[in-house]
């Protein structure tokens, strides 16, 4: 059996989505030790050669981070062109999904068409991870991740015995599903501090954007 791993992260070797992929490979590789490769679909140039790990593969896990409730660019062009390529059936597909939303219910729509696309393909779903709260796990202290990173690499040790998903360590990922009403408490209070906005503050002082956060280029009034 051939695996193949593909990270669709726009951020290719800096993504949070690699991080996630070398904790649930080394939960792997301490049952299976082979090397299982891992095809950066960032590199659009090698297009050909993603496609082609694709073919040559029997189990595929594709993981990325939500874009606006959806996958990144790279990610649909490359579904494209496996379904332009004519590549389908004898193959089984899981996918990883993670995003800076606390809860997981931001990505169960991407996850309703990734189960259709594996479909349309005639692969078996081995099913779709989802973690939220992912944004920012390169800033945190090793206490802070010690639970996450732990659950990936026991959700790695499952896949080399089993080939497939738990479901369980699924369940725990995926929490919390909503935010619950003392959540969103917290959250407002906390809000206040200006603490829930340091990081995308930073980001765009970062990038010259900061005085333009609240700049509004298409609305009517900047128009007029």
């Amino acid at each position: 059996m051939k695996f193949v791993l593909f990270n669709g992260s726009p951020r290719n070797q800096k993504s949070n989505t690699k991080i996630l992929l070398e904790h649930f490979l080394r939960g792997y590789n301490r049952v299976n030790p082979e090397s299982v490769p891992v095809s950066y679909l960032a590199n659009r140039k090698l297009k050909d050669d993603h496609l082609t790990a694709f073919r040559d593969s029997n189990i595929v896990i594709v993981a990325f981070p939500l874009y606006t409730d959806s996958m990144p660019g790279i990610v649909k062009e490359f579904f494209e062109d496996i379904a332009r390529s004519g590549i389908s059936g004898s193959k089984k597909m899981g996918f990883i999904v993670q995003s800076g939303f606390p809860e997981a219910i931001h990505s169960i729509y991407i996850e309703r068409y990734l189960e259709k696309f594996t479909a349309r393909m005639k692969c078996e779903y081995l099913g779709t991870i989802i973690k939220g709260g992912v944004e920012g796990i390169q800033m945190m202290p090793p206490f802070m991740t010690r639970k996450l990173f732990g659950r990936f690499e026991a959700l790695g040790v499952n896949f080399a015995t089993n080939f497939g998903f738990s479901k369980a360590i699924g369940a725990k990922l995926r929490r919390p599903y909503k935010m619950t009403a003392m959540g969103r408490f917290i959250f407002s209070i906390v809000s206040r501090t200006g603490l829930t906005n340091y990081y995308w503050n930073s980001n765009l002082k970062k990038n010259n954007a900061y005085d333009k956060r609240f700049d509004q280029p298409f609305s009517r009034k900047a128009d007029s």
